[in-house]
Parts: C-alpha cells; structure tokens; sequence
C-alpha cells in the first residue's frame, strides 16, 4: 500500500529545494575552474559526467559523476530524514529535473542517470545497486554508455516493484520516462549505429 502524499507545503518545499539542489551544474563548473572551457562547446554538449570524460580528464569526469549523483543522494535523504520517505522521492524527482533543466542555463542540462541513480541508492539502495549493476553490464558488453543508462532506468522501475516499494517504483517509472525522452538523439544513433562508445570523442555537439 501507497504512503499518501505530504501536505500541501511540504511537498512544494521538497520540490522547490530538490529542484535548486539538483541544478548545480557540476560538470560546467568543474570544466571551467580546470581550464577546459565551456563542456557544452564539445562532445554532445551535455554538462554530465559522459560528456566530461571526453575531455580526456578521468579524474574531473568522475568527480562529476561523484557531484551529480550526491546532490540527488542528498536531496532525497535530507528530506527523507525531516519530512519523510514520500517526501525523500519528491525531492528526489526534483533534483533530477533540476539537474535536466537547470533554470541557471536557460532550463539546458544534462540527462540525469547519474542523479537519479544517487536518489535511488539514497531512497532505496537495493533499487539503486540493481540499476547500477544493469548499467555496469551492459555497458561491459556493449561499449555504449546511452544503452547502459536506457536499460539501468528502464530497470529501475521493476526492480522496485518486485521488491514491493510502490512509491519508489512509481518515482522511478517517472524519472525512467523523462531518462528515455532525454535521450532520444542517442537512441537515433544507436539504432542507425552513429552512437559514440565510452570513452570516444567529438568535437561538435549532437
């Protein structure tokens, strides 16, 4: 059975906060304050962790995942712990869709794996490490971090539903939907077999 939703301030005060928090550009500030210029000057132009590694920097790539997936962890268990659960996953949701549409650069952001991967480890960890373990395999196998990110959000949602979390498996089926919308330049160019694999690099956006 279904936690029923905060009242009305609580949840305008979990989005509103959630959305602020999940808008800091990491990736963007991180690629400035190390000399590299603009991240969305290169690669897809995204401002996510992905795009960063194209830069050749591993170090800054992977502390922008570490930032990216700590400010949804942070959302979702800072709420969790005053408001509770229900308002966790809404802070949660909001931070992914601050980190997409992030009001500092004109609502352009990046695609939110990584942050929504932090809210589920923090909401629900068994969920977050299944969905992380599915990245992890498929991207062994394939080479493509787009088809990692589809099948890991695609799976999120079940996952929390056969381990009888309904609230994180509603969250997830969300933030799965908007994850498959942000990406469909990639699934374009997977399926007509243009789609860069991990590591590689491209001097335009796409």
């Amino acid at each position: 059975m279904m936690e029923p939703l905060p009242d009305l301030e609580i949840t305008a005060a979990a989005l509103a906060a959630g959305y602020l928090l999940g808008a800091i550009p990491f990736g963007l500030v991180l690629t400035r304050l190390a000399g590299l210029g603009d991240i969305r000057a290169i690669g897809s132009g995204n401002i996510g962790a992905t795009n960063v590694l194209r830069t050749g920097n591993k170090p800054l790539a992977a502390a922008t995942l570490i930032l990216d997936s700590g400010k949804g962890a942070a959302a979702a268990v800072a709420f969790a712990y005053f408001l509770g659960p229900v308002a966790g996953l809404l802070a949660g949701v909001a931070a992914v869709f601050g980190h997409n549409f992030p009001i500092w650069l004109g609502f352009k952001g990046g695609k939110g794996v990584a942050t929504t991967l932090g809210v589920l480890i923090a909401a629900a960890w068994p969920v977050g490490l299944g969905a992380c373990a599915t990245w992890l395999a498929v991207a062994a196998v394939s080479r493509y971090s787009s088809l990692s990110s589809l099948l890991a959000m695609a799976s999120a949602p079940l996952y929390a539903w056969l381990m009888e979390m309904p609230e994180t498996a509603v969250a997830a089926a969300v933030l799965a939907v908007l994850a498959w919308i942000r990406h469909h330049t990639n699934l374009r160019r997977l399926l007509n077999g243009t789609e860069p694999k991990i590591g590689a690099k491209k001097d335009k956006p796409a």
